[in-house]
């Protein structure tokens, strides 16, 4: 199982990209967003996104992430999106010149949780790893590709069966900019059994 252009399909096909085998740009467009219901009340199911499919139960993807965002709500990361009713993203989120939020949405039946903290606005790379057992995911970060730290593990009631999984961008207010994804890989789960 290989992340490369050949097994790739767009949900709502970016405007302007570029995608090859080893980078992935996408050029976002303002008022494009992943979100479901809950405390804000609206839907927001708009963004591009870029995945492959998979039966595997068990497998991590690691992907790199550099951006120069600079509109509020900004984000770019990795998405498991079964349908609008069911995914979970993670990403970085720009809120303003001097801090963003690193953080993770789960969707479940159509309702949005989110979970982030607060790091740095000049944080402008960040690995990701999303690492699948069965229905249950692990997401993971990092600043230099060798070093994760758990960011939250979820469930997905729908996640049990064939999944998508990918990447995605948008900037969900005004902006626009340059999302680039590069050292895309699949290995065997590194989240390990619960002992």
């Amino acid at each position: 199982m290989k992340f490369e252009k050949k097994n790739l399909f767009w949900i709502r096909e970016a405007d302007q990209s570029d995608v090859t085998d080893d980078r992935i740009t996408i050029y976002t467009q303002p008022k494009t967003d992943l979100w479901q219901r809950t405390y804000y009340g609206f839907q927001n199911d708009s963004a591009p996104v870029l995945q492959m499919k998979t039966s595997e139960k068990y497998f991590s993807f690691i992907v790199k992430t550099e951006f120069d965002s600079k509109s509020r709500f900004d984000q770019c990361g990795i998405v498991v999106y079964l349908d609008s009713e069911n995914w979970m993203k993670a990403s970085i989120e720009y809120e303003n010149e001097q801090y963003q939020r690193l953080g993770s949405v789960v969707t479940n039946h159509g309702y949005s949780d989110w979970a982030t903290t607060d790091i740095d606005a000049s944080v402008k790379s960040m690995w990701y790893r999303l690492s699948r057992r069965e229905s249950d995911y692990c997401i993971e970060c990092s600043t230099d590709g060798i070093t994760f730290q758990q960011m939250r593990i979820c469930h997905l009631w729908e996640g049990d069966g064939d999944i998508s999984f990918g990447v995605y961008a948008c900037s969900p207010e005004e902006g626009s900019f340059q999302a680039e994804f590069t050292n895309m890989q699949i290995t065997e789960c590194m989240w390990e059994a619960h002992k």
